[in-house]
């Protein structure tokens, strides 16, 4: 029988790998459909803005249902609409597929990081750095999915039926293994609130973590947006050395959360989410100063490295502030996510098209010190702790 910890970790993965094959596909799915460039950026923004509704949807519903039967529904029903962006014969029917795919992007951000803190809860030490690392390994596999099927010269129904089909197989495999006490327990009395599905979550620290998860995200979507053309075209490199700056980017992501719980488990989240933002700003600043392809390459490696461990460590802060367990504060912090998805497309975009790319770049650089300073809000109870004070903003 799966373990819960390898449960929750295959739902991470299955989200990176639907996420990252998607996304790897947008240029085939353009050509597929004939979209235009304004027509296909909607089609981009409708993604986040439903996710958002998603994520509030399963704030409303987690406290009942329990976040594990929410996954569980959440889970395939994302595999499903992948396999659908494929199918879709035009763009009138591509919309509300997608919008599909957005819903259950956002159940399923929020529901597998309630998962994530329960199982971190009743461990007693830091694993949502973990959790996250199993999501980016699935972003990788999506993404190689759609080199394999270029390279096999697969249609685009195959090519996402097949990050689909494996999708479906290991959410209907892991699902029996997911926690199912994290909902709020209905013959509780001495909870109405948490009973009626509304627990009372403040929302003044809720805002000072998701702060951190915004501007990482702002970071995040530069560098997935903008770091090959900024290689490319400012730094005048080869169209062969331009994609490691994304490529260094990812690989440090990945490598930072594998070592990451267990510097949180040593040192604390505080102050481990105060030297990733440093290191961070400090990459960021290097890529904006760069004058040379290999130098913006290991600022973006740094960026990965520094920034991976604020979205963990913030849902491990959110868990820590939703005493009831619902899983309300989580759906909450989930939200900065796609505000700072929407707020990186459009700031770097802009900044580009008013100043330059390098202007752009240095905007993030700034932003992320203000990881340095919100870093005492991720200072919380450690995981399995009864206490129920969170460490005052500021302390």
């Amino acid at each position: 029988m799966l373990t819960r910890r390898v449960a929750v970790s295959a739902f991470y993965l299955v989200q990176g790998l639907c996420f990252g094959g998607l996304l790897a596909q947008v240029p085939t799915l353009q050509h597929h459909l004939g979209l235009t460039d304004g027509v296909l950026t909607l089609v981009l923004l409708l993604v986040p803005v439903v996710a958002g509704a998603g994520s509030v949807l399963a704030g409303a519903l987690a406290p009942r249902w329990g976040s594990g039967t929410l996954l569980r529904i959440a889970g395939p029903l994302v595999a499903v609409a992948v396999l659908g962006t494929g199918l879709a014969p035009s763009v009138a029917v591509l919309f509300p597929v997608v919008a599909v795919v957005g819903l259950g992007l956002g159940l399923v951000d929020a529901t597998m990081n309630m998962q994530g803190v329960a199982v971190e809860r009743a461990a007693g030490r830091s694993l949502l750095n973990s959790f996250h690392a199993a999501w980016s390994v699935g972003g990788i596999a999506g993404s190689l999915a759609a080199v394999l099927a270029h390279a096999q010269d697969w249609s685009l129904p195959v090519g996402l039926g097949v990050v689909a089909g494996a999708a479906l197989v290991i959410d209907l495999a892991a699902a029996r293994g997911l926690v199912r006490d994290d909902a709020v327990p209905a013959h509780d009395p001495g909870d109405e609130a948490a009973r009626q599905g509304s627990p009372h979550v403040p929302w003044r620290p809720v805002v000072a973590i998701g702060i951190p998860v915004t501007i990482m995200y702002i970071a995040d979507s530069a560098t997935s947006s903008w770091s090959t053309k900024y290689i490319e075209d400012v730094l005048t490199a080869s169209a062969t050395l331009a994609p490691l700056g994304l490529a260094a980017y990812l690989a440090c992501q990945l490598l930072a959360r594998l070592g990451a719980d267990a510097q949180v488990n040593r040192f604390g989240p505080a102050r481990t989410v105060r030297v990733g933002g440093a290191v961070g700003a400090a990459g960021l600043t290097l890529v904006a100063v760069a004058h040379a392809p290999w130098t913006a390459v290991a600022g973006f490696a740094l960026t990965g490295l520094g920034l991976a461990v604020v979205v963990p460590l913030a849902f491990s802060a959110a868990g820590a502030l939703d005493h009831t367990h619902g899983g309300v504060a989580v759906a909450r912090v989930n939200l900065f996510n796609y505000v700072g998805f929407v707020l990186g497309a459009a700031l770097i975009g802009g900044v580009a098209e008013m100043s330059s790319l390098r202007v752009a770049f240095a905007v993030p650089a700034v932003l992320a010190l203000g990881v340095i300073g919100l870093a005492p809000a991720f200072r919380v109870p450690a995981p399995g702790s009864d206490q129920r004070a969170v460490a005052p903003l500021g302390s």
